[in-house]
C-alpha cells in the first residue's frame, strides 16, 4: 500500500498537467473546446518523425503522415475522420526492415456544451467520443487488430486576451493507445491527461508548450507515456497556417524526440 499511494498521487497529478494550444489545435495533442463552424469543413496534415525509445528495438524510427478532416454537423457539434501513414525503420536484419501503409483509422464526435463568455470564471466545455478502427496491418506493426473507444473532457479558458489555457482528461475503455510503434500496447483501460498553454505573439503567429500523459489502470509509470512539446503555427493566409513543433517524450510508450511540421485549412 505504501508503494501504491505515491504511485496514484503522481499519476494524478499527471493527468492535471497544464500545457500549451494554439487557436488551431494542430501541432498540439491536447484537444481544444472548439467546434467546426456548421456546414463548413477542417482539413489538417502533420508528418512528425520520431526517434523511439530503446525498448522497441529492433524498431528504432517511425514517421506518421496523419491527414485528418472534419465538418460541422450542427451548431457546436462535429464530426471527423483521421487516418495515418505510418513508416517504421527497423534494425538491420529484421524482415521487413522498413514497413509502410495505412494505420488505425479514427472516427471522431465532439459536441461543445458550453461556451467560454466575456467577464465569466466559467470555461469552455467540450466532450469528444473516438473509435479507432483497425484498419492497419498487424502482422507489420501498422495497426493494433483492435476496436478502441476513447471518451476525453475539453476544459479552455483565456486567461488574457493573448493566452490561452486547454486541459484534457480522457480514459480510453477498450483497445489499446498505440499508433504504430508508439504508445501503450497492452490491451485494457488507459487513463490520459494533458494540458497546453498558448500565447498570440502576432496576428499571425502563436507559440506554446504541451505536456501530455497516459497510463494504465496499474499506474505503472515504466510502462506509461509522458511527453512534451514546444510549438506553434504561423498563419501566412487567413485560412491557412503552417504548424510545426519539437517533441521530447519519456517512457516506453512515448518517442524519445521528434520533428512535427504540417498544415491546417478551414473551408
Amino acid at each position: 500500500m505504501r508503494n501504491v499511494l505515491p504511485r496514484l498521487i503522481f499519476a494524478m497529478c499527471l493527468l492535471l498537467l497544464i500545457a500549451v494550444a494554439a487557436t488551431a489545435q494542430q501541432p498540439f495533442v491536447t484537444d481544444d473546446a472548439d467546434t467546426t463552424p456548421k456546414r463548413h469543413f477542417h482539413f489538417q496534415f502533420s508528418n512528425e518523425f520520431d526517434l523511439l525509445q530503446r525498448s522497441s528495438f529492433p524498431s528504432r524510427k517511425q514517421n506518421t503522415a496523419d491527414f485528418e478532416l472534419d465538418y460541422g454537423l450542427f451548431d457546436r457539434v462535429e464530426i471527423g475522420i483521421e487516418s495515418p501513414l505510418l513508416t517504421i525503420f527497423n534494425a538491420p536484419g529484421t524482415i521487413p526492415k522498413t514497413p509502410s501503409g495505412v494505420g488505425d483509422t479514427n472516427l471522431s464526435l465532439k459536441y461543445n456544451f458550453l461556451r467560454e463568455r466575456e467577464n465569466s470564471r466559467m470555461p469552455a466545455m467540450a466532450v469528444a467520443f473516438n473509435l479507432e478502427l483497425p484498419t492497419g496491418d498487424t502482422k507489420r506493426q501498422l495497426g493494433s487488430g483492435l476496436a478502441d473507444f476513447y471518451m476525453n473532457g475539453i476544459l479552455q479558458k483565456s486567461l488574457n486576451k493573448k493566452i490561452k489555457l486547454r486541459l484534457n482528461g480522457g480514459i480510453l475503455f477498450s483497445g489499446n493507445e498505440t499508433t504504430g510503434v508508439v504508445g501503450i500496447k497492452t490491451r485494457g483501460t488507459v487513463f490520459t491527461g494533458g494540458g497546453s498553454l498558448v500565447k498570440q505573439f502576432s496576428p499571425k503567429l502563436q507559440l506554446g508548450v504541451e505536456l501530455t500523459s497516459a497510463l494504465q489502470s496499474d499506474f505503472q509509470l515504466g510502462k506509461g507515456q509522458l511527453q512534451t512539446l514546444l510549438g506553434g503555427n504561423y498563419q501566412f493566409k487567413k485560412n491557412i497556417s503552417f504548424d510545426f513543433g519539437i517533441v521530447g517524450g519519456r517512457y516506453a510508450a512515448s518517442p524519445r524526440a521528434g520533428v512535427q511540421l504540417g498544415i491546417s485549412i478551414d473551408r
